[in-house]
Formats: C-alpha cells, structure tokens, sequence
C-alpha cells in the first residue's frame, strides 16, 4: 500500500495498528514517501503523535467556537427558523456566525409551539407539515422526534431555547464509541454552559414558551 504519509490512513493509534496488522495477515507492506516501509515502530510513534494532534486540534476549535459563543455568535450549525448572516466587524473584516431570523421558517415554529399548547401532538403535527410539503430542518420529512427532541439534552422543536432569546453553547459533547465507530453525546456539566442572551433572536413569547413547559 501507498500513502503520502502514516496519518493519512488513520491518526488513530488503534486504528493504524488494525490497518497494518491486517496488511501483514495478507503478506503486504506500507510504504509512505514520509516514512518509507513502515514497521512495529513506526506504527506507534506516529499513532502516538497523531492522537496528540487531534486533541490539541479539538482544544484549539473548541477555544474559537467558545469565543465566538461568547460574542452571542453561531458556534455550530444555523438552527430551524434562522439564516446565516455574515456581518462585517469593526476592522472592516467578515464576521462569521452571525444569524437573522427566517420569517417562513419562524412561523413554522410558532405554529408547533401554539398547536401544541392548545393539546397537539408532535405525531399529529409531523401529518400536518408532511401533508402540506414544508420541508423539515433536514430537508426531508417531518418525525415526531424533530418536535418533541430530548428536554434533558434541550434538543428538538420545542426545547431549543434560542426560540425565547438565550443562546446555549457546549450543552452537548460528542464521542465515538471505540465499539462501533458512532459518535454519541454527553451531558456537559452546567458550570461548562457558555449561555449569552440573543433577545433579538427571540420567535416565541414567553407565555407560550411557560404554557408549553409546563406540559
């Protein structure tokens, strides 16, 4: 096998090490034109150094995205009823993560949240939206899910509190699972929240937000 270098097959140690062990099973080598024929050796110095490279690449993007939360910008993906809307800074430079609200999507959850209050289900309102064609946050279909989310974790519809004006960052972590290569989220301590207020953001009033809760 022919690579540029070792990490460009896998900068997990784990993970380079299966994908060597299973080339020797078949008689074959690697070679890398960094490296030349990789050995025992190779495999873990460089599986060592390129899990050192991605935790200081994370801890570099979390410190950028927490900078931006902190100016009550995006610091992830533009979320259902909102736009993208670059700004330009002080410096004359693009800021990035700036958002308005997209009014067609905006009444789409003012509905979910009324209809609901006034005893909807989210299975009932996934029919409604489906059967008038509007596009789901995915592009696809409308599922329950969607609506109702996880409250715990402050996913879905009704549980994003960026709808009522404060903005949460860093709620969430996401890890894969050695066993099955899926990335999974965890609960991040509260004093870890980077929450910032963004009233101008706001599409539900707390009324129905409160009446909604309670239910």
């Amino acid at each position: 096998m022919l690579s540029e270098a070792l990490d460009r097959l896998n900068r997990d140690q784990e993970g380079a090490a299966k994908v060597f062990k299973q080339l020797r099973f078949n008689d074959q080598q690697i070679f890398t034109l960094s490296e030349g024929f990789i050995n025992e050796l190779h495999i873990g110095f460089s599986g060592t150094m390129g899990a050192m490279f991605l935790k200081e690449l994370v801890n570099k993007t979390s410190r950028g995205l927490q900078g931006r939360a902190l100016k009550s910008k995006s610091a992830g993906g533009i979320l259902y009823g909102y736009d993208v809307a670059h700004e330009a800074g002080l410096n004359g430079m693009i800021e990035r993560g700036g958002r308005k609200i997209n009014e067609a999507q905006a009444k789409v959850v003012q509905w979910i949240f009324t209809a609901y209050a006034h005893g909807e289900s989210p299975a009932a309102q996934t029919k409604t939206l489906n059967a008038e064609n509007v596009p789901a946050p995915n592009g696809g279909a409308w599922g329950p899910s969607t609506i109702y989310g996880n409250r715990e974790r402050g996913t879905g519809i009704l549980n994003n509190k960026l709808y009522i004006g404060p903005q949460i960052w860093n709620r969430l972590r996401y890890i894969k699972n050695p066993e099955t290569g899926k990335r999974v989220s965890r609960i991040n301590p509260e004093e870890q929240w980077v929450i910032t207020e963004v009233p101008d953001l706001r599409v539900i009033d707390q009324g129905l937000w409160d009446r909604v809760k309670a239910l």
